[in-house]
């Protein structure tokens, strides 16, 4: 009699030790997916911003070369920038957003413009 009293306790302790481990293993689980998810939300809005100031790279060589340059949609591999150059001269506002899927990214750069020259007075990102 005291044998089937052990090999039903030995049965019980053995099925707690597997639902802990079930349970540690499914948090274990829940935390790694939901860091990867993070990190590729990270990725998306670098890129997003990457892509926006490529934008604004491309609209200050773009203004060097053609003084009434106001803008454009450059599709890349990646995503989309979005480019709108406003103002008069001397003084000009870039305005690039950055687009990768659902983040958007955007940056803001004044820049002055005199005697075929471009120089920029503040680069930013903007909400």
């Amino acid at each position: 009699m005291t044998q089937n009293r052990e090999s039903g306790q030995t049965l019980i302790v053995l099925l707690a030790f597997m639902t802990m481990a079930i349970t540690l293993t499914s948090a274990a689980v829940v935390v790694t997916v939901a860091s990867i998810r993070a990190t590729s939300v990270y990725s998306a809005g670098q890129n997003a911003l990457s892509l926006a100031e490529s934008g604004a790279d491309n609209a200050i060589m773009r203004l060097i070369r053609d003084a009434s340059y106001s803008g454009e949609t450059l599709t890349l591999p990646e995503g989309v920038a979005i480019i709108s150059v406003t103002g008069s001269a001397p003084t000009k506002t870039i305005i690039s957003e950055g687009v990768v899927g659902d983040y958007r990214r955007k940056i803001q750069v004044v820049v002055n413009q005199s005697n075929n020259a471009v120089s920029v007075t503040s680069w930013s990102e903007v909400p």
